[in-house]
Protein backbone atom coordinates (compact mmCIF):
# COMPACT_ATOMS: atom_id res chain seq x y z
CA UNK A 1 0.00 0.00 0.00
CA UNK A 2 3.01 2.22 0.78
CA UNK A 3 4.24 1.88 -2.88
CA UNK A 4 0.78 2.64 -4.15
CA UNK A 5 0.38 5.77 -2.27
CA UNK A 6 3.46 6.64 -3.38
CA UNK A 7 2.56 6.63 -7.25
CA UNK A 8 -0.34 7.90 -6.22
CA UNK A 9 1.63 11.15 -4.75
CA UNK A 10 3.31 11.07 -7.91
CA UNK A 11 0.33 10.79 -10.30
CA UNK A 12 -1.01 13.52 -8.49
CA UNK A 13 1.51 15.64 -9.17
CA UNK A 14 1.51 14.92 -12.97
CA UNK A 15 -2.17 15.93 -13.18
CA UNK A 16 -1.60 18.99 -11.23
CA UNK A 17 0.93 20.10 -13.88
CA UNK A 18 -1.13 18.99 -16.92
CA UNK A 19 -3.97 21.17 -15.84
CA UNK A 20 -2.21 24.24 -15.52
CA UNK A 21 -1.42 23.18 -18.83
CA UNK A 22 -5.23 22.64 -20.01
CA UNK A 23 -6.55 25.41 -17.81
CA UNK A 24 -4.09 28.43 -18.91
CA UNK A 25 -5.20 27.74 -22.60
CA UNK A 26 -9.21 26.93 -21.99
CA UNK A 27 -9.42 30.31 -19.91
CA UNK A 28 -7.65 32.51 -22.74
CA UNK A 29 -10.22 30.34 -25.42
CA UNK A 30 -7.34 28.33 -27.02
CA UNK A 31 -8.38 25.04 -28.81
CA UNK A 32 -7.09 22.10 -26.77
CA UNK A 33 -7.80 18.53 -28.37
CA UNK A 34 -6.24 16.44 -25.64
CA UNK A 35 -5.69 16.07 -22.29
CA UNK A 36 -3.86 12.79 -21.03
CA UNK A 37 -2.83 11.56 -17.65
CA UNK A 38 -0.10 8.74 -18.20
CA UNK A 39 1.55 7.42 -21.25
CA UNK A 40 1.01 3.79 -23.13
CA UNK A 41 -2.52 1.89 -23.83
CA UNK A 42 -5.49 3.80 -23.08
CA UNK A 43 -7.29 2.42 -20.20
CA UNK A 44 -10.13 4.87 -20.33
CA UNK A 45 -11.37 7.75 -22.38
CA UNK A 46 -13.89 9.97 -22.72
CA UNK A 47 -14.74 12.68 -25.39
CA UNK A 48 -15.54 15.43 -24.68
CA UNK A 49 -17.27 18.54 -27.33
CA UNK A 50 -13.78 19.40 -28.20
CA UNK A 51 -10.95 17.49 -25.95
CA UNK A 52 -10.77 14.11 -25.47
CA UNK A 53 -9.41 13.08 -21.90
CA UNK A 54 -7.94 9.89 -21.41
CA UNK A 55 -6.23 7.97 -18.54
CA UNK A 56 -3.38 5.56 -19.91
CA UNK A 57 -1.59 2.34 -18.28
CA UNK A 58 2.14 4.09 -16.90
CA UNK A 59 0.63 7.33 -14.71
CA UNK A 60 4.12 8.75 -14.36
CA UNK A 61 3.10 11.23 -17.35
CA UNK A 62 1.18 13.14 -19.14
CA UNK A 63 0.64 15.66 -22.12
CA UNK A 64 -1.83 18.20 -23.17
CA UNK A 65 -2.43 18.16 -26.82
CA UNK A 66 -3.50 21.07 -29.27
CA UNK A 67 -5.04 20.79 -32.67
CA UNK A 68 -1.52 22.51 -34.12
CA UNK A 69 -0.07 19.33 -34.01
CA UNK A 70 -2.81 16.97 -34.95
CA UNK A 71 -2.63 16.45 -38.97
CA UNK A 72 -5.98 15.39 -38.43
CA UNK A 73 -7.52 18.30 -37.12
CA UNK A 74 -10.51 19.93 -38.77
CA UNK A 75 -9.63 23.45 -37.50
CA UNK A 76 -8.67 25.74 -40.03
CA UNK A 77 -4.97 26.64 -40.03
CA UNK A 78 -5.69 30.64 -39.98
CA UNK A 79 -8.20 30.01 -36.87
CA UNK A 80 -6.96 32.73 -33.90
CA UNK A 81 -7.63 30.39 -31.21
CA UNK A 82 -4.96 28.05 -32.16
CA UNK A 83 -2.24 28.25 -30.07
CA UNK A 84 -0.03 28.62 -32.48
CA UNK A 85 -1.63 31.61 -33.68
CA UNK A 86 -1.74 33.08 -30.47
CA UNK A 87 0.61 35.93 -29.44
CA UNK A 88 3.84 35.31 -27.45
CA UNK A 89 2.66 36.12 -24.40
CA UNK A 90 -0.65 33.90 -24.65
CA UNK A 91 1.58 31.06 -25.95
CA UNK A 92 4.23 31.75 -22.77
CA UNK A 93 1.66 31.90 -20.02
CA UNK A 94 -0.09 28.07 -21.25
CA UNK A 95 3.57 27.13 -21.71
CA UNK A 96 4.33 28.13 -18.17
CA UNK A 97 1.08 26.95 -16.71
CA UNK A 98 2.41 23.96 -15.57
CA UNK A 99 5.34 25.07 -13.23
CA UNK A 100 3.12 27.84 -11.81
CA UNK A 101 0.64 25.36 -10.77
CA UNK A 102 3.62 22.84 -9.18
CA UNK A 103 4.67 25.49 -7.18
CA UNK A 104 1.27 26.20 -5.92
CA UNK A 105 -0.04 23.44 -5.30
CA UNK A 106 3.07 22.87 -3.53
CA UNK A 107 2.32 25.75 -1.01
CA UNK A 108 -0.98 24.78 -0.02
CA UNK A 109 0.15 20.91 0.52
CA UNK A 110 2.30 22.61 3.30
CA UNK A 111 -0.08 25.03 4.41
CA UNK A 112 -2.58 22.12 4.95
CA UNK A 113 0.14 19.84 6.58
CA UNK A 114 1.01 23.03 9.11
CA UNK A 115 -2.48 23.28 9.50
CA UNK A 116 -3.63 19.95 10.51
CA UNK A 117 -1.24 16.99 10.68
CA UNK A 118 1.96 19.62 11.13
CA UNK A 119 5.33 19.60 10.60
CA UNK A 120 7.49 17.20 12.45
CA UNK A 121 10.62 19.02 14.09
CA UNK A 122 13.62 17.50 16.09
CA UNK A 123 13.48 17.97 19.46
CA UNK A 124 17.28 17.40 20.69
CA UNK A 125 18.43 16.50 24.09
CA UNK A 126 21.89 16.71 25.46
CA UNK A 127 24.38 13.58 23.94
CA UNK A 128 24.71 11.81 21.00
CA UNK A 129 22.92 8.02 20.52
CA UNK A 130 25.00 4.91 19.60
CA UNK A 131 22.51 3.48 17.33
CA UNK A 132 24.34 0.47 16.45
CA UNK A 133 27.82 -1.29 17.98
CA UNK A 134 29.84 -3.06 14.97
CA UNK A 135 29.82 -6.99 16.32
CA UNK A 136 33.04 -7.57 14.73
CA UNK A 137 35.33 -8.01 18.39
CA UNK A 138 38.39 -5.81 16.66
CA UNK A 139 36.63 -2.68 16.28
CA UNK A 140 37.26 -0.03 19.65
CA UNK A 141 34.17 0.48 21.00
CA UNK A 142 33.44 -2.91 21.40
CA UNK A 143 36.51 -3.14 23.28
CA UNK A 144 35.47 -0.32 25.12
CA UNK A 145 32.56 -1.80 26.43
CA UNK A 146 30.14 0.76 24.32
CA UNK A 147 26.82 -0.49 23.73
CA UNK A 148 23.56 0.22 21.70
CA UNK A 149 21.22 2.39 22.78
CA UNK A 150 24.35 4.35 25.07
CA UNK A 151 23.69 8.35 25.01
CA UNK A 152 27.53 9.84 24.84
CA UNK A 153 27.23 12.72 26.55
CA UNK A 154 30.61 14.04 26.22
CA UNK A 155 34.53 13.32 24.81
CA UNK A 156 37.88 14.24 26.29
CA UNK A 157 35.57 16.90 28.82
CA UNK A 158 33.33 18.74 26.07
CA UNK A 159 29.88 18.31 26.67
CA UNK A 160 27.83 17.48 23.95
CA UNK A 161 24.98 19.29 24.14
CA UNK A 162 20.94 19.43 22.94
CA UNK A 163 22.12 20.70 19.05
CA UNK A 164 22.47 18.97 15.98
CA UNK A 165 25.98 20.13 15.74
CA UNK A 166 26.58 17.37 19.01
CA UNK A 167 27.03 14.62 16.46
CA UNK A 168 29.18 16.17 14.13
CA UNK A 169 31.60 17.51 17.26
CA UNK A 170 31.74 13.76 18.21
CA UNK A 171 32.42 12.27 14.67
CA UNK A 172 35.00 14.92 14.10
CA UNK A 173 36.69 14.22 17.91
CA UNK A 174 36.81 10.47 16.97
CA UNK A 175 38.09 11.14 13.05
CA UNK A 176 41.03 13.78 14.58
CA UNK A 177 42.47 11.25 17.38
CA UNK A 178 43.38 7.75 15.36
CA UNK A 179 44.74 5.98 17.64
CA UNK A 180 45.31 8.33 20.84
CA UNK A 181 42.86 7.12 23.79
CA UNK A 182 39.58 9.53 24.10
CA UNK A 183 37.79 9.72 27.54
CA UNK A 184 33.69 9.30 26.86
CA UNK A 185 30.79 10.28 29.96
CA UNK A 186 27.50 7.76 28.65
CA UNK A 187 24.44 7.48 29.70
CA UNK A 188 23.41 3.90 30.22
CA UNK A 189 19.28 3.52 31.31
CA UNK A 190 20.02 5.47 34.33
CA UNK A 191 23.50 5.59 34.82
CA UNK A 192 26.16 7.69 34.06
CA UNK A 193 29.00 5.49 33.51
CA UNK A 194 32.71 6.58 32.10
CA UNK A 195 34.65 4.57 29.66
CA UNK A 196 38.33 5.36 27.83
CA UNK A 197 37.59 4.47 24.00
CA UNK A 198 40.76 4.45 21.27
CA UNK A 199 39.78 5.14 17.68
CA UNK A 200 42.01 2.79 15.15
CA UNK A 201 43.31 4.35 12.07
CA UNK A 202 41.15 3.79 9.09
CA UNK A 203 42.27 3.54 5.21
CA UNK A 204 41.62 7.54 4.80
CA UNK A 205 43.82 8.34 8.04
CA UNK A 206 41.03 8.91 9.87
CA UNK A 207 40.14 7.58 13.69
CA UNK A 208 37.22 5.53 13.91
CA UNK A 209 35.63 3.71 16.81
CA UNK A 210 33.02 0.98 14.85
CA UNK A 211 29.87 2.74 15.42
CA UNK A 212 26.31 4.02 13.89
CA UNK A 213 25.47 7.17 15.47
CA UNK A 214 22.53 9.20 15.35
CA UNK A 215 21.30 12.41 17.09
CA UNK A 216 19.77 11.71 20.54
CA UNK A 217 16.16 13.52 20.42
CA UNK A 218 12.23 12.81 19.71
CA UNK A 219 10.09 14.04 16.74
CA UNK A 220 7.42 16.20 17.64
CA UNK A 221 4.83 17.95 15.54
CA UNK A 222 4.16 21.61 15.60
CA UNK A 223 0.45 23.02 14.10
CA UNK A 224 -0.30 26.07 13.20
CA UNK A 225 -2.74 27.93 16.00
CA UNK A 226 -5.14 29.32 13.34
CA UNK A 227 -5.45 29.37 9.98
CA UNK A 228 -3.33 32.73 9.29
CA UNK A 229 -0.99 31.47 10.62
CA UNK A 230 -0.68 28.51 9.01
CA UNK A 231 -0.54 30.29 5.82
CA UNK A 232 2.28 32.27 7.18
CA UNK A 233 4.65 29.27 8.23
CA UNK A 234 3.52 27.77 5.00
CA UNK A 235 4.92 30.16 3.34
CA UNK A 236 8.26 30.13 5.42
CA UNK A 237 8.56 26.42 4.78
CA UNK A 238 7.93 26.90 1.15
CA UNK A 239 10.64 29.42 1.25
CA UNK A 240 13.11 26.82 2.96
CA UNK A 241 12.20 24.12 0.57
CA UNK A 242 12.35 26.43 -2.76
CA UNK A 243 15.97 27.43 -1.14
CA UNK A 244 17.25 24.28 -0.36
CA UNK A 245 15.96 22.97 -4.00
CA UNK A 246 17.71 25.66 -5.75
CA UNK A 247 20.56 24.96 -3.74
CA UNK A 248 20.55 21.33 -4.95
CA UNK A 249 20.47 22.47 -8.48
CA UNK A 250 23.12 25.24 -8.67
CA UNK A 251 25.32 22.27 -6.94
CA UNK A 252 24.46 19.87 -9.59
CA UNK A 253 25.12 22.21 -12.26
CA UNK A 254 28.55 23.65 -11.00
CA UNK A 255 29.91 20.28 -9.73
CA UNK A 256 27.91 17.43 -11.86
CA UNK A 257 30.76 14.76 -11.54
CA UNK A 258 30.34 14.81 -7.72
CA UNK A 259 26.68 15.14 -7.44
CA UNK A 260 25.13 13.45 -10.21
CA UNK A 261 24.99 10.25 -8.22
CA UNK A 262 22.07 12.27 -6.03
CA UNK A 263 19.95 12.41 -9.40
CA UNK A 264 16.95 9.64 -9.04
CA UNK A 265 14.30 8.96 -11.93
CA UNK A 266 10.50 7.55 -10.72
CA UNK A 267 11.86 4.09 -9.15
CA UNK A 268 13.58 6.00 -6.90
CA UNK A 269 11.44 8.75 -5.97
CA UNK A 270 8.64 6.18 -5.14
CA UNK A 271 11.03 4.09 -2.61
CA UNK A 272 11.62 7.09 -1.17
CA UNK A 273 7.75 7.83 -1.22
CA UNK A 274 6.87 4.41 0.13
CA UNK A 275 9.51 4.76 3.32
CA UNK A 276 7.80 7.73 4.13
CA UNK A 277 4.65 6.31 3.74
CA UNK A 278 5.66 3.37 6.22
CA UNK A 279 6.98 4.97 8.85
CA UNK A 280 4.84 8.22 8.84
CA UNK A 281 1.61 8.89 6.58
CA UNK A 282 1.82 12.57 7.38
CA UNK A 283 4.97 13.29 5.72
CA UNK A 284 3.70 12.46 2.25
CA UNK A 285 2.52 16.61 2.18
CA UNK A 286 5.32 17.61 2.79
CA UNK A 287 7.30 15.11 0.01
CA UNK A 288 4.74 16.01 -2.64
CA UNK A 289 5.14 19.43 -1.94
CA UNK A 290 9.13 18.99 -2.57
CA UNK A 291 8.48 16.33 -5.32
CA UNK A 292 6.26 19.17 -6.40
CA UNK A 293 8.90 22.41 -6.46
CA UNK A 294 11.59 19.54 -7.99
CA UNK A 295 9.27 18.88 -10.57
CA UNK A 296 8.99 22.89 -11.51
CA UNK A 297 12.37 23.42 -11.24
CA UNK A 298 13.02 20.62 -13.86
CA UNK A 299 10.49 21.66 -16.36
CA UNK A 300 11.50 25.19 -16.08
CA UNK A 301 15.38 24.54 -17.56
CA UNK A 302 16.18 25.80 -20.61
CA UNK A 303 16.57 22.17 -22.28
CA UNK A 304 14.32 21.32 -25.41
CA UNK A 305 11.67 19.28 -24.87
CA UNK A 306 10.72 20.69 -20.98
CA UNK A 307 8.65 23.60 -20.64
CA UNK A 308 11.51 25.63 -20.18
CA UNK A 309 13.25 24.84 -23.98
CA UNK A 310 9.76 25.95 -25.27
CA UNK A 311 9.92 29.20 -23.62
CA UNK A 312 13.32 29.82 -24.65
CA UNK A 313 11.98 29.38 -28.31
CA UNK A 314 9.42 32.03 -27.18
CA UNK A 315 12.08 34.06 -25.94
CA UNK A 316 14.03 33.91 -29.32
CA UNK A 317 10.71 34.22 -31.31
CA UNK A 318 10.46 37.52 -29.39
CA UNK A 319 13.88 38.80 -30.10
CA UNK A 320 13.87 38.12 -33.95
CA UNK A 321 9.89 39.12 -34.88
CA UNK A 322 9.44 35.82 -35.99
CA UNK A 323 10.15 32.23 -34.65
CA UNK A 324 12.76 29.90 -35.84
CA UNK A 325 11.88 27.39 -39.00
CA UNK A 326 10.00 24.88 -38.28
CA UNK A 327 13.09 22.04 -39.45
CA UNK A 328 15.15 23.58 -36.89
CA UNK A 329 12.61 23.41 -33.76
CA UNK A 330 11.47 19.77 -34.42
CA UNK A 331 14.97 18.80 -34.85
CA UNK A 332 16.43 20.42 -31.54
CA UNK A 333 13.13 18.96 -29.69
CA UNK A 334 13.44 15.57 -31.05
CA UNK A 335 17.50 15.16 -30.03
CA UNK A 336 15.86 16.73 -26.73
CA UNK A 337 13.35 14.09 -26.09
CA UNK A 338 15.63 11.21 -27.15
CA UNK A 339 18.07 12.79 -24.66
CA UNK A 340 15.60 12.91 -22.09
CA UNK A 341 14.45 9.36 -22.74
CA UNK A 342 17.76 7.63 -22.47
CA UNK A 343 18.10 9.73 -18.94
CA UNK A 344 14.68 8.58 -17.31
CA UNK A 345 15.56 5.04 -18.71
CA UNK A 346 18.85 5.32 -17.30
CA UNK A 347 17.80 6.57 -13.98
CA UNK A 348 14.93 3.92 -13.88
CA UNK A 349 17.59 1.17 -14.82
CA UNK A 350 19.71 2.48 -12.74
CA UNK A 351 17.54 2.82 -9.48
CA UNK A 352 15.52 -0.49 -10.04
CA UNK A 353 19.16 -1.90 -9.33
CA UNK A 354 20.32 0.01 -6.48
CA UNK A 355 17.60 1.28 -4.97
CA UNK A 356 19.77 4.96 -4.70
CA UNK A 357 20.38 6.30 -1.74
CA UNK A 358 18.00 9.29 -1.17
CA UNK A 359 19.17 10.39 2.66
CA UNK A 360 19.41 13.85 0.93
CA UNK A 361 15.88 13.59 0.43
CA UNK A 362 15.43 12.70 4.35
CA UNK A 363 17.59 14.98 5.65
CA UNK A 364 15.01 17.07 4.72
CA UNK A 365 12.08 16.03 6.97
CA UNK A 366 14.40 16.22 10.10
CA UNK A 367 15.05 19.88 9.86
Amino acid sequence: MSVLAAIAVLAVLIVVHELGHFLAARLQNIHVNRFSIGFGPILWKYQGPETEYALRGLPLGGYVGFPDEDPDSTIPKDDPNLLSNRPVLDRAIVISAGVIANLIFAYFLLVTQIGIIGVPNFNYQPGVKVAEVSQDLSSAANRAGIQSQDIILAVDGQELGASETSIKTLIQEIQDHPNQALSMQIKRQDQVVSLKVTPELGNDGKGRIGVQLSANGTIVRHRAKNPIAALTEGATEFQRIINLTASGFAQLISNFSETAEQLSGPVGIVAIGADIARSDAGNLFQFAALISINLAFINILPLPALDGGQLAFLLIEALRGKPLPDKVQESVMQTGLMLLLGLGIFLIIRDAVNLTDLSWVRSLFQQ
